[in-house]
């Protein structure tokens, strides 16, 4: 274990601290060490102000402390990430930091290059390479060799799918390469939530004995929500979608366009998605990329059938016994798929599901997370 106990965890926005990562600071608070985070606490792109400014002091309260770093999401704004390097390299020195684990690709590039610089261990956790099977070769083009130039300063990088996995065990020359199977579902948290369906349908509009769709998920182009809705368009289901973004305007507008206002709704940020998990009837992410998607994981843990693009990451959670995939840009093979799914016997898919995940608890991967974390 670093012998210097200040560790310092890092990523662009507060979401990918506060939703996947407060797992990883308890470890380090009960290995004794000080946390700190940093990352871009002004962009409010993906939570809310109200949910930013109560992270914040929840974080206080945990008696962690928060840094502003000026991290940009987007790779080509170059002044930001340059501001961002001299930031984070002031708050090292500051708090003599001796451990870093960073996210996000734009985040974990300036990370990297402030541990090397000061000789400091860094874990990088890639949730999902932007370079994959059947990505834009623009992205092959950038990121892949910004990566694989990074991975020579990282002690540990972790990969969270079997795709992942297994081109940079060939291709990174990172001191050590792992597989950990995502940040860990709390199984005690999804499944076992006790609710009046009925009520909770009658509060989100939704007719007691209608089929339910539900994605969990920002309004975003990856996201690929609005080939759900197309796709619904002549099923005889209702869907509803939790999540802020860009495209909720536009969203809307397709909604609209298609008459579809009774029966899809865009219900924004939510704090109730364990809720909403038990009011569905089918989970469905119609995403373009993901790395190991937490949402599914957790429509697993809620004994749902799950109805997903066939990508990298998707294809290690889902088969034909817990649901099905399907091309994601493909309005129809979308459509065709979910009816097949709704012809199924839904409860013995959920069940399939509630078994696998199993395997991906929060406990199997806390106890891979920390010894990672004591490993010198």
């Amino acid at each position: 274990m670093i012998s210097n106990k200040t560790a310092l965890m890092v990523a662009s926005v507060p979401s990918m601290i506060g939703q996947f990562n407060m797992a990883n600071i308890s470890i380090w608070q009960e290995l004794g060490y000080k946390v700190i985070v940093a990352c871009n606490f002004n962009d409010r792109s993906v939570w809310t102000d109200a949910r930013v400014d109560e992270f914040m002091s929840e974080l206080d309260e945990k008696g962690i402390t928060t840094c502003q770093i000026d991290l940009p999401r987007k790779p080509t704004k170059i002044s930001m990430i340059r501001k961002s390097y001299f930031q984070l390299d002031d708050v090292v020195n500051k708090y003599n930091v001796g451990l870093i684990h960073c996210h996000t690709p734009v985040a974990s590039i300036v990370a990297r290059k402030v541990a090397h610089k000061n000789n400091i261990k860094v874990i990088y956790t890639a949730h999902g390479f932007h370079f994959f099977k059947g990505a834009p070769l623009k992205n092959w083009l950038f990121y892949y060799p910004v990566e694989k130039f990074c991975a020579h300063f990282t002690d540990v990088l972790i990969t969270i799918n079997q795709e992942d996995y297994t081109l940079a065990r060939k291709k990174m020359k990172a001191k050590q390469v792992e597989y950990v199977p995502g940040v860990g579902i709390d199984l005690t948290k999804f499944g076992q939530v006790v609710i009046d369906k009925s009520e909770k349908r009658k509060e989100l509009g939704i007719p007691e004995y209608a089929t339910l769709l539900l994605s969990v998920g920002e309004l975003n182009e990856n996201k690929n929500h609005e080939t759900v809705i197309r796709a619904i368009k002549d099923l005889d289901v209702y869907y509803i979608i939790a999540g802020n973004g860009d495209l909720q305007k536009h969203l809307q507008d397709v909604i609209c366009e298609f008459g579809l206002t009774e029966r899809v709704k865009l219900l924004g940020y939510r704090t109730d998605v364990a809720e909403l998990y038990q009011t569905a009837d089918v989970y469905v992410l119609p995403s373009v990329r993901e790395g190991l998607n937490v949402s599914i994981m957790e429509a697993m843990a809620s004994g749902l059938p799950v109805v997903c693009g066939r990508i990298r990451g998707n294809v290690d959670l889902i088969d034909k016994h817990g649901g099905a995939l399907f091309e994601p840009r493909s309005v129809d093979e979308c459509k065709k798929t979910l009816e097949d799914v709704l012809g199924c016997e839904k409860n013995l898919l959920g069940i399939y599901n509630l078994k696998k995940v199993q395997m991906m608890s929060i406990e199997k991967v806390n106890t891979k997370m920390k010894a990672l974390y004591l490993r010198d």
